[in-house]
């Protein structure tokens, strides 16, 4: 593996807003209580996004006032295994697509089968 490659945090949440902005309307519309975030450092290597929360299969009448689900993009981790700008535009998408995908409620192996 070669250099990290070096973005800055603002490019970086660009590219967010950009993978974000691929996500099928129909979908989108249906996202609930989420925020998603970007953060420089992840809680432990390789991890390069993480889902909190309740998935939308999972809610129920008893879901209310609760804090709204968080999605973090880990910048550094998605930096660091990245070869070239045109990886860390591919990986951001997937782990956008992936995270959003547990929000869902759809689980890591299902999302590994479709590629994610």
């Amino acid at each position: 593996m070669g250099a990290v490659i070096e973005m800055s945090r603002d490019d970086f949440e660009d590219l967010v807003g950009q993978a974000l902005d691929t996500i099928p309307p129909e979908l989108a519309g249906h996202m609930r209580n989420v925020v998603i975030v970007v953060e420089d450092h992840a809680p432990e290597r390789g991890l390069l996004g993480l889902y909190e929360g309740v998935p939308l299969t999972e809610r129920g009448d008893w879901y209310a006032g609760v804090l709204p689900d968080h999605i973090s993009i880990y910048r550094d981790e998605i930096l660091r295994i990245c070869e070239t700008p045109e990886d860390v535009v591919e990986e951001v998408r997937i782990t956008v697509v992936h995270e959003i995908a547990h929000h869902f409620g759809i689980d890591d192996d299902r999302l590994h089968r479709l590629g994610y």
